[in-house]
């Protein structure tokens, strides 16, 4: 009887290893967001399996030079493995390593900020990859690229999750999409959707520090681009408020954004070097903002998507510095918190309000992490 027991048991396991579902993985891009990704997945592989009965192989880590390829997936110690053995290569020798080995179910993960290695997102799809994004040039770039891509998505039954090129780890998109899709008329989306310019401006507001001593420790928390030009430009806020925008269906292009650039003109076009050494210049003009601020006022550089929604033409989308009452749900943001207020018809004045962790590569790691779970449990 103690046999038989033993032979079902074993029966089972074999069983469960046989119906685990097998998902590959192919990673483009290993710089901070990438490498801590790659340390996640390789780090919980163990316990998903167990939990889930789904087994995540990473078998391509490739970047703009080279690509490591390796099919019964990567280990702890892929970093060296890769620099020692990751050969130059075009897109085409991976898509065919996924054809020579038969996989059923592949995603492609692009944590570049590339908009050349966007182009090869058709490709891709076509080739039977899923995808999932934290690079958000996909989705701000021409609308007709945006709904080709779509289109291609559709052919094909492929997904595409980038729950992260706007929120980080917020369940932001997935909350519109729902909203949107189940008929809630949404009336405006504004909020602070930049982690380190949140950081900056709630600090700033509140300290007696200059603005450059701010910006210099949110460059050293790695809450900026190294270049902080890319996040005090706007343009980063522009293209998460597009993004909200075509969501809502509306049909926006970049160049509709109205954008408020906060770095001195005399500053934009000198080189990076030149710039990180004259941070003490944007002290003046800060300095004057703050000034002129009211006793219950605190700045925010805030997106604002507004007007009538319901018009595929009829949206208004802002970025700029503004001055907020302290006591206002934006005026009480802290730390690095992103926070997006979501106005619809039923719900009136009252929004439904999204905040949390906004900046840092670890936090986007794990909403890309969440993405790829997601859209694992949804393959069959």
């Amino acid at each position: 009887m103690m046999s038989q027991e033993i032979i079902s048991a074993t029966s089972k396991i074999d069983l469960l290893q046989i119906q685990r579902k097998k998902v590959y993985v192919a990673i483009f891009g290993h710089g901070q967001v990438g490498s801590r990704l790659i340390d996640q997945i390789i780090a919980e592989k163990q316990t998903i399996s167990q939990r889930r009965n789904l087994d995540i192989t990473i078998f391509a880590i490739a970047n703009s030079t080279s690509v490591w390829i390796q099919k019964e997936g990567i280990g702890t110690h892929w970093r060296t493995e890769k620099e020692r053995l990751g050969q130059p290569y075009p897109i085409s020798e991976i898509v065919n390593f996924v054809k020579e080995q038969k996989m059923e179910y592949v995603i492609g993960i692009d944590n570049t900020a590339s908009s050349v290695f966007v182009e090869n997102y058709p490709l891709l799809v076509r080739s039977g990859f899923h995808l999932v994004s934290s690079n958000k040039i996909a989705n701000t770039l021409s609308l007709s690229f945006y709904r080709s891509l779509r289109k291609e998505l559709e052919r094909y039954k492929k997904e595409y999750l980038y729950e992260t090129n706007v929120g980080a780890g917020l369940p932001l998109i997935d909350t519109i999409k729902l909203l949107h899709l189940s008929g809630e008329n949404i009336t405006r989306i504004k909020g602070v959707f930049s982690g380190s310019l949140s950081y900056l401006f709630n600090r700033f507001s509140e300290e007696h520090v200059p603005f450059s001593d701010v910006l210099r420790q949110a460059i050293a928390k790695g809450y900026t681009e190294p270049d902080p030009r890319e996040d005090l430009c706007g343009n980063d806020v522009a293209r998460k408020l597009l993004i909200l925008a075509r969501e809502l269906d509306l049909h926006n292009e970049l160049k509709d954004v109205t954008v408020q650039n906060l770095i001195p003109k005399e500053l934009r076009k000198i080189s990076s070097e030149s710039f990180l050494a004259q941070l003490s210049n944007l002290d003046v003009p800060f300095g004057i903002r703050k000034k002129n601020l009211k006793p219950n006022e605190v700045l925010r550089y805030v997106g604002d998507l507004h007007g009538d929604l319901s018009l595929e033409d009829g949206a208004r989308l802002v970025v700029k510095l503004e001055k907020v009452a302290k006591n206002s749900v934006l005026g009480q943001l802290q730390g690095s918190d992103s926070l997006f207020e979501i106005y619809t018809e039923n719900y009136g004045k009252h929004p439904i309000v999204i905040q949390g962790a906004g900046a840092g590569a670890e936090v986007t790691a794990r909403g890309v992490f969440g993405d790829i779970l997601r859209l694992s449990e949804k393959l069959n």
